[in-house]
């Protein structure tokens, strides 16, 4: 984060930091300071207690306070509530940068391992055998339960979330519902689309179809991958209260987007935070290459999500699904990507080499 941009945010906590006491309370300045520095480096609060020179308990104090002062400044500003007209936008962005038509954002999730708590039985315990909270996010309790319990979803399931009205395909005259892509741990839905099953013997047509699939969902990859390598916080297991783990999340979640957001004009300062090499770009003959952030690792304590729930389609959703398949190897949208059979061969050719893994996705 650069000079500017600590000023800036610290302008915008400012208001919910301020304090008045009987004796001179610690300054915005230090809080914000130190409650970053800990994010960032992932070290112990016993570190920071003598880096900063305060009281042990008061650094237990001061994190999540901030964190939550983060969270009521920036939420507004980078993670605001869309309309149809704001959807609609992000689907003109993923046909213009990954030819996916309908598109309105990547959907993925990370367990992140907390520490358990006395008294909590099996409360926050998931099927790895450990404690942990979901982090799911979109990119623009137990496994089966947390997407369908969040408010992402309720808002999908009840019309609440403004989403466009369904438009045709580009040259085609049937109207489509927009999207969400996920992969195979989310179930198949009206909003939300999944690959193949790589388990099936697929044709080219579907192979096709996860090829494209997986670009679109390229940028959520990346949104992980450049948040763990850069908030350090992640990886170790967080030896605190869930209220305030959640604090933490929601802050680093902000602390992304704004450092992000912001980037863009200030005079490639995006290259401190997220250079160009350190994400996994395709180049244009649709191979992947590898960014810098997998050599830092996902995390031992940040780990993904497996299923969540059993999925059962229906004829109505995979005629979704294979529609689009459909509209993929047609001549409009192998004009959109005219290497993808190419692609695909390479890919298959490659996976029987390794044992005949048919059909798997780019990673």
């Amino acid at each position: 984060m650069w000079p500017e941009q600590f000023e800036f945010l610290l302008n915008l906590v400012r208001p919910y930091l301020e304090k008045r006491s009987i004796r001179t309370p610690l300054s915005p300045r230090l809080r914000l300071s130190l409650t970053l520095t800990y994010l960032a480096q992932g070290e112990s609060m016993r570190t920071k207690h003598l880096e900063f020179r305060v009281g042990k308990s008061t650094v237990w104090k001061i994190v999540p306070e901030v964190c939550r002062a983060i969270w009521r400044a920036l939420q507004p500003v980078v993670l605001p509530t869309l309309d149809a007209e704001g959807w609609r936008k992000i689907s003109e962005e993923y046909m213009l940068k990954w030819q996916f038509p309908k598109c309105i954002g990547a959907l993925d999730g990370r367990h992140m391992e907390i520490k358990k708590h006395p008294c909590s039985g099996s409360q926050y315990h998931n099927y790895k055998e450990f404690f942990s909270i979901v982090l799911l996010a979109l990119c623009s309790i137990s496994d089966g339960g947390m997407w369908r319990n969040s408010e992402l979803a309720a808002d999908l399931d009840s019309g609440d979330a403004d989403l466009p009205p369904p438009t045709p395909l580009p040259k085609r005259d049937v109207p489509f519902l927009h999207v969400i892509v996920a992969d195979e741990t989310f179930p198949l839905n009206t909003y939300l689309m999944r690959p193949y099953a790589r388990r099936n013997r697929l044709t080219d047509e579907q192979r096709v179809f996860n090829y494209r699939f997986s670009r679109a969902r390229l940028c959520i990859e990346n949104t992980f991958g450049i948040l763990v390598s850069r908030w350090h916080i992640l990886h170790k297991r967080l030896c605190s209260s869930v209220a305030n783990a959640e604090k933490i999340f929601k802050a680093l979640v902000c602390l992304h987007n704004f450092i992000i957001s912001s980037n863009n004009g200030n005079n490639g300062s995006a290259s401190q935070y997220c250079p160009p090499d350190w994400l996994d770009v395709e180049d244009e003959y649709g191979f992947i290459h590898d960014g810098r952030w997998r050599i830092t690792g996902p995390g031992q304590f940040f780990k993904e999500l497996s299923r969540t729930g059993v999925n059962r389609g229906g004829s109505m959703l995979e005629g979704m699904r294979n529609y689009l398949k459909q509209y993929f190897v047609s001549p409009v949208g192998e004009a959109q990507a005219p290497w993808q059979y190419k692609k695909i061969k390479t890919k298959a050719a490659a996976d029987g080499a390794l044992g005949g893994r048919g059909g798997a996705m780019i990673a």
